[in-house]
């Protein structure tokens, strides 16, 4: 069975902030099981398959899971490395304050209708900033839970609230790419490399894809890649070894995306994370 631990970093009035990991070394499909609260599960390392009855998503640095109350859900593993995630509890009220009517089920409980939605890189690096802040205790409750506040604004807002406009069998080809591409960060892969892979024509892949994540394949990776650096950055005393390891052609390629990405350069990203 796959070992599961969970850190609380912060506990308030209004919410609960938990870094959550799991080797994940069970491959098949987990016991069903189900949350006591609403939760919305940022997963910022690894990935893995959650799956609700006949659907299911890909739980990737790209996304924000929804994990409504008593709701039964299964999780399994395609990849080795386990994943990391953090997992918010926001009080009822307040959360049912800052959610879009539209991302809602009717009726009296707060409940989200998706299983997840994609984040932007904005939000990325505010799950980053968050963890590594409060893990070496260099950001003060109250402006974490400020901080906490603007992440699930941006997470549920327009920015990123989408419909989905494809079809079951579109979705789960571009969870298939989705796990393809997690399975080793540092490949260059091309359209001809995933075609392969998947079994399908270039053309339609990269039509299909867009379709379901509302972004072109190569950006997605690139947010994958980037969410990973942001990860690691604070660990990394050369960022020349990270950029080859997350499978940037140079360290100014890497720098560049970043800054692109996040609004500062990933030395002053890891300057600002620490005590």
């Amino acid at each position: 069975m796959s070992s599961l631990t969970a850190k609380v970093l912060l506990s308030t009035e209004t919410l609960t902030l938990r870094n959550v990991q799991c080797s994940g070394t069970c491959r098949h499909r987990s016991a069903e099981e189900c949350a006591s609260k609403t939760q919305l599960v940022f997963p910022y390392r690894g990935l893995y398959m959650r799956h609700v009855g006949k659907d299911q998503s890909v739980a990737d640095a790209n996304h924000v899971l929804f994990f409504n109350a008593q709701e039964g859900y299964q999780v399994s593993h395609p990849l080795d490395g386990g994943d990391a995630c953090l997992s918010l509890d926001l009080n009822e009220t307040l959360l049912a304050e800052l959610a879009p009517k539209p991302l809602m089920q009717g009726g009296g409980d707060v409940a989200f209708r998706a299983q997840s939605q994609r984040i932007d890189a904005r939000a990325q690096a505010l799950v980053a900033l968050l963890r590594h802040s409060l893990e070496n205790g260099s950001i003060e409750p109250l402006e974490a839970e400020a901080l906490l506040l603007t992440l699930v604004c941006r997470s549920l807002g327009p920015r990123t609230s989408r419909e989905p406009a494809s079809t079951h069998a579109r979705r789960r080809l571009a969870d298939r790419v989705k796990v393809l591409l997690a399975s080793d960060l540092s490949r260059r892969w091309t359209l001809a490399d995933i075609g392969k892979e998947i079994g399908s024509s270039p053309v339609y892949l990269t039509q299909v894809f867009r379709q379901v994540e509302g972004m072109p394949l190569y950006r997605y990776q690139l947010q994958l890649r980037l969410a990973r650096a942001l990860d690691l950055v604070a660990s990394y005393d050369d960022l020349s070894a990270l950029a080859a390891e997350l499978g940037f052609s140079s360290h100014s390629h890497f720098a560049n995306a970043f800054r692109q990405a996040y609004g500062r350069s990933p030395t002053e990203f890891r300057r600002s994370s620490q005590p």
